[in-house]
């Protein structure tokens, strides 16, 4: 059984953390101002502004800033201000004793997959695949992405939409929904942190690899039998997708599509869940719906 924290109440506060790569605390202050605006206060982690080279700390200082918001009662959730590369250096000395008795949200994506499949795995606990601190900019709080977040902070359920895609496989399916960035799932295979992929509907998204990798990190998973038991699957944006000088020979979708085609479950394509804007909250662990019709796909946690 999936342990669902507890949703915020006004007052409650949240933390903001980097227990990955580099962010400049300019990029999370309209992030800080509308978390506050919706009620919440907001505690900043010594990460957030730090920079050892590439990440936001070095090991032990990211480690000991994601360590004291997990054990701090007054944080009710941990919204991680970006991703990039690292978790999987601290994740094993991680200290979850506290957070077991008082589970609280954790928001994040990309190098944050990890944590997310770390939670489930050993925590039976749901987190929020989510967009993070700096998708807040540019008045881009005030699109439904970003709402999306504040509903489901509160105990929102939600039902979102894609749109009809050619190589969509109708069905409905039903299950705990599992997933997150592609590398990170690919590079977690054999882990503890590793998800259960039987009679789950998962989603995976990626950015910036080339199309021999995507085809590489698919492989990896049909062999690990990830595809075999699933209950549906979501396919989501695969963007600044880069290709080789003698090129690959076919995209990203085709790549994608002769990996899956075999299976007989549901399968929607192009499922706004990405490194762009176009990136809904979704509650990792929780139990969804996914129905895909010849006129699109709904997902659907209530």
């Amino acid at each position: 059984m999936i342990k669902i924290p507890p949703y915020l109440r006004k007052g409650d506060t949240i933390g903001i953390v980097c227990p990955s790569g580099f962010m400049p605390i300019e990029k999370a202050q309209t992030c800080i101002r509308v978390l506050g605006e919706w009620g919440y206060q907001v505690k900043i982690g010594k990460t957030l502004g730090n920079q050892s080279h590439y990440f936001s700390g070095t090991d032990q200082v990211r480690l000991n800033d994601l360590q004291q918001m997990l054990d701090d009662k007054q944080v009710k959730a941990i919204l991680c201000g970006r991703g990039g590369y690292g978790m999987s250096r601290i994740i094993d000395q991680l200290d979850f004793k506290a957070f077991k008795k008082n589970p609280k949200w954790i928001i994040g994506y990309s190098d944050i997959t990890l944590l997310h499949g770390h939670l489930y795995t050993q925590l039976k606990t749901s987190s929020l695949h989510s967009p993070m601190a700096a998708a807040f900019n540019d008045g881009e709080y005030e699109h439904e992405y970003i709402q999306s977040l504040k509903k489901i902070l509160k105990g929102g359920a939600y039902k979102y939409r894609a749109i009809a895609h050619p190589l969509n496989q109708l069905g409905i399916a039903s299950g705990e929904l599992v997933g997150g960035n592609l590398s990170l799932l690919a590079h977690m295979i054999g882990s503890r942190s590793a998800f259960d992929f039987k009679k789950k509907i998962l989603f995976i998204e990626d950015i910036g690899e080339y199309i021999y990798n995507i085809d590489r990190m698919m492989i990896q998973l049909e062999r690990n039998g990830v595809f075999n038991n699933l209950s549906g699957l979501i396919i989501g944006g695969f963007t600044d997708i880069k290709d080789t000088t003698i090129p690959f020979g076919a995209t990203i979708t085709e790549v994608i599509h002769e990996r899956v085609k075999k299976y007989k479950y549901p399968i929607c394509f192009d499922f706004p869940v990405s490194h762009t804007r176009e990136n809904y909250p979704l509650k990792v662990g929780g139990k969804h719906e996914l129905k895909v019709g010849k006129g699109g796909a709904v997902l659907d946690d209530s």
